[in-house]
């Protein structure tokens, strides 16, 4: 029982300490929290294969799993910790420095550090080693000298006591030790929170008009087809895959955007500056390279922004650049073919996101948007510059990991209904949505158990950058069905049924849905 309780000293501590460390992270950098640090390292180092089969496997819990999966293990030797400092405080405290230590490295060796960055690190170390020492000194009954929660002298009986010992606090002096740094283990952890989600609040802004505005958005299949993706994605509803496991806490009245590198003119601007210019309004339809055949990482949404190229013209791009590398806030780069990002499509630099600023999480103050890129080399949220380069000179994030430099977004369509295995017999829809951007989706088409491709009928165009709607009605007969749909994009290209994995540049294939009608 005495080893359960040191354990669960050294859990304790670490609680603690983290506590307090996840408190000063929020009031000056969220990334540097210990734990999130952590994860953040991990995920770096994480390779492509495990991070694409944690994606699929768990979605958008991904990054809630890997924390958990930081927290116990740090809690698991914390309690090793706790166990050595019964044998020796040294043993114990030298475990949960090595720790913080691992914490520090981590918050430290980010693309782009302050020096407070370490000040929750080393909050989390002293907290700790003071709970630490003050638990292990009240179960031994050594006397503490207020004040510093150390102890006044050997326990009693031990060797080296020249007398008598100060009384021990007891058992209540224990359960108060116990519950005073539970106490603060928990405050520090609240306020913590609480501290993060007031930083998080946007505030007013208010957004200027577009300059070029896009088309009445028309009336989608939502309510003639149960079950369909809703034509616009809400912003609360809208898919997020980056590495981040906490949002950059960035002031807009401090922001800014640079272009440099390969121009005649480097250029900085503000937000108010980017407000200021010709906004552009345009349904954009984004897809990740994370997204499997079937997958939910896409959205589609009306995005408000400046032209990427009315930015590169006024810095002056050179001859020699065939790239652009964008950096965010963070230091995490994106790297963007030049050809592709000027080739007339409507690449932006976006502020807003269906009629709001953007949400922290999708990119707030500015990010990048261009249609028919994978988001990996086109989509860099919370950008802050953007470098003309080349990819012999530079390598980005994802490149230097092996995925593609050019990953055009392919031809897909999805089921979304029926949605269960499990569906009544009689008359039904199947529907679902396609994209092919930047061309346009020209049909869509249906096959059920292996028979003759079905034309499905077509929702109403937001336009070629946008997703279209689709449904086929059908005579659902009992039995088990294999359902499965393709997409035909304005050019003549349909769907491949070659199958292939996300990595390097975007999965293809076609779903086969098998449901059993009762």
């Amino acid at each position: 029982m005495t080893k359960l309780r040191y354990a669960g000293y050294g859990v304790l501590a670490a609680l603690t300490g983290s506590g307090v460390g996840h408190l000063a992270a929020a009031l000056t950098d969220p990334a540097a929290s210990p734990v999130l640090a952590v994860g953040e390292l991990v995920i770096d180092h994480t390779p492509t294969p495990v991070k694409d089969w944690a994606i699929v496997h768990f979605g958008t819990h991904d990054k809630t799993i890997l924390v958990g999966s930081v927290l116990i293990g740090v809690l698991v030797l914390a309690g090793v910790a706790g166990l050595l400092a019964k044998r020796s405080f040294r043993l114990g405290a030298g475990l949960l420095s090595l720790l913080v230590a691992v914490a520090l490295y981590a918050a430290l060796t980010r693309p782009v550090v302050r020096p407070v960055d370490a000040l929750p690190g080393v909050l989390t170390g002293i907290v700790g080693l003071v709970a630490l020492r003050l638990l292990t000194r009240l179960e031994t009954g050594a006397a503490v000298v207020p004040g510093t929660g150390l102890g006044a002298g050997p326990p009693r009986g031990s060797a080296g006591s020249t007398g008598p010992a100060p009384p021990g606090p007891g058992r209540r002096g224990l359960l108060l030790g116990v519950a005073g740094v539970a106490a603060v283990a928990a405050a520090g952890e609240y306020a913590g929170r609480l501290v993060a989600r007031s930083r998080e609040a946007i505030g007013n802004i208010t957004l200027p008009r577009p300059h070029s505005k896009a088309g009445p958005f028309p009336r989608g299949l939502d309510d003639k087809v149960a079950g369909i993706t809703p034509l616009r994605t809400s912003n609360a509803d809208f898919y997020r895959v980056d590495t981040r496991l906490t949002l950059p806490i960035v002031d807009a009245s401090s922001w800014s955007l640079t272009v440099d590198g390969d121009v005649g003119n480097q250029q900085s601007w503000s937000f108010e500056d980017l407000l200021a210019m010709p906004l552009i309004e345009r349904d954009i339809t984004l897809t990740c390279v994370s997204n499997d055949i079937g997958g939910p990482y896409v959205g589609g949404a009306r995005w408000l922004g400046v032209r990427l190229t009315d930015l590169l013209d006024r810095a002056g791009v050179g001859t020699h650049s065939d790239q652009i590398l964008s950096t965010d806030v963070d230091g995490m780069t994106i790297s963007t073919p030049l050809a592709l990002a000027t080739d007339g499509r409507d690449a932006m630099i976006a502020v807003a996101m269906n009629g709001d600023p953007l949400p922290r999480e999708h990119g707030f103050p500015a990010r990048m948007v261009v249609p028919g890129l994978y988001g990996f080399i086109s989509a860099c949220k919370w950008i802050t510059r953007m470098t003309l380069t080349t990819y012999d000179d530079d390598t980005a994030y994802w490149t230097h990991r092996g995925w593609a430099t050019d990953a055009p977004i392919k031809v897909a369509s999805r089921i979304d209904t029926p949605n269960g295995l499990h569906v009544k017999g009689g008359r039904a829809l199947i529907g679902g949505v396609a994209w092919a951007q930047p061309v346009g989706v020209a049909k869509v088409e249906v096959q059920i158990d292996g028979g003759p491709w079905r034309p499905a009928t077509l929702g109403p165009s937001a336009g070629n950058d946008y997703w279209r709607q689709w449904y086929l009605p059908w005579n659902a007969d009992p039995g088990s069905h294999q359902l499965s749909c393709r997409a035909t994009d304005k050019k003549g290209n349909v769907q491949t049924a070659v199958r292939a994995t996300p990595f390097p540049n975007g999965s293809s294939g076609l779903q086969k849905l098998v449901v059993s009608v009762a």
